[in-house]
C-alpha cells in the first residue's frame, strides 16, 4: 500500500472509530439507561449503571485516544494508535463473546464483540500493510 492510501486510510479510521467510541461513551456516561435500549440490550438496575457510567469513561478515553493521534495526524502517531489500541479492542472483543456464550450477557451484546473484533483485524493489515520491506 502507498504511504498516502496508508496514510488517508488510518486517518479515516481513527475519525471514525474516535467518534464511535467518544460519542457512544460519554453517552453511556450521561444516559446509561437510553443508551443501553439503544443498542436493544437489557438494562440493568439503577445501582448497576454506576458501572456502566465507569465503563462508559474508558471507552470515551479510548475514542479520544484515536481523535488524539488524528490531530496529531502524522504517520508514526497514528502507527502508534492503531497499535496500543489493539489490546483494548481484544479485550473488550474476547470479553464479551465469552459473556454472551456463557450467558452472562445478552445476545445484542455480540454488537460490540464483532465491532471490536472486527477493528482488531482491520488495524492488525493496516500496521503490517505500514511495516517497510526491510522490516
Amino acid at each position: 500500500m502507498k504511504p498516502t492510501s496508508w496514510l488517508r486510510l488510518a486517518r479515516a479510521v481513527a475519525l471514525c472509530a474516535g467518534l464511535m467510541d467518544s460519542l457512544t461513551g460519554t453517552a453511556l456516561m450521561l444516559v446509561p439507561a437510553q443508551t443501553l435500549r439503544g443498542m436493544l440490550v437489557p438494562v440493568p438496575g439503577p445501582e448497576a449503571l454506576v458501572y456502566v457510567r465507569f465503563v462508559g469513561c474508558f471507552v470515551t478515553a479510548v475514542g479520544a485516544s484515536y481523535l488524539l493521534a488524528l490531530r496529531r495526524g502524522g504517520p508514526s502517531e497514528l502507527r502508534a494508535l492503531l497499535g496500543y489500541t489493539l489490546i483494548f479492542r481484544l479485550a473488550a472483543g474476547l470479553f464479551t463473546a465469552v459473556a454472551v456464550l456463557t450467558g452472562l450477557l445478552s445476545l445484542p451484546w455480540l454488537t460490540v464483540t464483532f465491532t471490536d473484533l472486527a477493528l482488531v483485524g482491520f488495524q492488525t493489515g493496516m500496521l503490517l500493510a505500514s511495516r517497510s520491506p526491510d522490516e
